[in-house]
């Protein structure tokens, strides 16, 4: 018989239809009506009931597949989502504050069995660790996961300015919560009901399909009205940011965003390129390349060596430069209003993330595959996200910022 997790022979999935077809034909007395033929067939071999019933609805689709060689190919998926990142944030603050060891592998059970059906390697989650700010360093008692230092600063003056912000249970100034998404043609529900037997038989188009871009903004009072922008995207590859500029944020900020958010308002967005578009006037920051950081030193007098790489000019304007002005800072600060930059790999502290996810699971209940019904169904699933919705993410997310708080404090008041 087949060895558990190795494929069946096709000589051995032809036995499997033979005996099953032969059950179904002598199912004729009362006796033989109580065992069903899916059963004696699992029984009489010694396989599983769920490989049977999915030998049989390959044999109904093609009776051909039957003969047909099936090893497994590809590797697990390597992508591990926001869902992931908080869950995986999250498991490792309490490990630390409790003193327990933590290792990759132990990380990787966990979140296999907090997400489900997500498969992914050990390497592949430690590249995601580095990249959401995580670093594998000795700490107080024993060496365990933890977040590199640029992180943890950047959320502490995050979360600084938002308690500072607040006057018991509101705001002290109006807070709205931007940020763009995606979503395209053929984003429908993978998961259907069907007829084991028969197999799942879904009529849907191969491939993603066109694509369309979505900015918004939300407040405690829901969407900011008549500030939705939804374009056409003309990029098949990546994601939002590939089809994202600064000069096109720019001028949706200037004329949908500002004219409708409340007076005074702190604008929070998060870290996208074209946010941080630097003034003309500002200081260049590392990610600049090396021949404007160099100008920038010599305009400001300051002493360098015309043979230093970009790595020695960098070290030079970590000294002496000034924090940087970005375009978008400036262009708020005209109407009165202030921004704060969501901390690098944190979506849990931004609500409008959520959001995003209840107008794209409406829309996926609705698709039907076209772009005329895409642009229809995105109207009433924006209707999806009501006031409630809003003061129910924003209440939510305010007790992970307490969280985030006091655990920075308990973790790292001692270092």
């Amino acid at each position: 018989m087949g060895k558990q997790g190795s494929p069946l022979s096709p000589e051995m999935r032809e036995v499997v239809v033979k005996l099953k077809l032969y059950f179904d034909r002598v199912r004729g007395d009362e006796q033989e009506e109580i065992l069903q033929s899916v059963f004696r067939t699992s029984h009489a071999l010694d396989i599983g009931i769920a490989s049977v019933r999915r030998i049989m609805a390959d044999y109904n689709r093609d009776p051909s597949n039957i003969k047909k060689e099936f090893l497994k190919r590809g590797r697990p998926s390597r992508a591990i989502g926001d869902n992931g990142q908080s869950l995986a944030r999250s498991f490792i603050r309490d490990a630390n504050s409790n003193g327990r060891h933590i290792t990759l592998e132990v990380l990787q059970d966990y979140l296999k069995q907090a997400l489900g059906d997500s498969e992914f390697s050990i390497r592949t989650l430690g590249r995601a660790l580095d990249r959401w700010g995580f670093t594998f360093g000795k700490g107080t008692r024993s060496a365990h996961l933890k977040e590199k230092d640029y992180v943890i600063a950047a959320r502490r003056r995050y979360l600084r300015s938002k308690l500072n912000n607040r006057s018991g249970n509101t705001t002290k100034r109006p807070e709205v919560y931007l940020d763009e998404s995606y979503v395209n043609k053929n984003h429908s529900n993978d998961y259907i009901w069907y007829l084991e037997e028969d197999g799942p038989w879904v009529q849907k188009p191969t491939g993603k399909g066109e694509r369309l871009i979505i900015i918004n903004a939300i407040t405690k009072d829901g969407w900011v009205p008549n500030a939705k922008l939804v374009f056409k995207s003309t990029k098949r590859t990546g994601d939002y940011h590939g089809q994202m500029n600064h000069e096109m944020f720019a001028k949706w900020f200037q004329e949908k965003l500002l004219p409708n958010i409340p007076k005074e308002s702190i604008i929070i967005m998060d870290n996208a390129t074209y946010h941080n578009a630097l003034t003309e006037t500002s200081a260049p920051t590392v990610n600049c390349k090396k021949e404007a950081i160099k100008n920038w030193l010599q305009i400001n007098k300051i002493p360098i060596s015309d043979d230093c790489l970009k790595a020695e000019l960098v070290e030079v304007l970590n000294k002496v430069a000034p924090s940087p002005t970005y375009a978008i800072d400036e262009i708020a600060k005209q109407e009165g209003h202030d921004v704060l930059r969501t901390p690098p790999y944190h979506p849990e502290l931004q609500p409008i993330e959520t959001c995003w996810g209840v107008v794209k699971n409406e829309m996926a209940r609705n698709c039907d595959f076209t772009m005329q019904n895409l642009m229809v169904q995105i109207e009433s699933a924006f209707k999806k996200v009501t006031v409630k919705t809003c003061l129910g993410l924003i209440e939510k997310m305010r007790a992970n910022e307490d969280d985030f708080w006091q655990r920075d404090l308990e973790l790292y008041a001692n270092e």
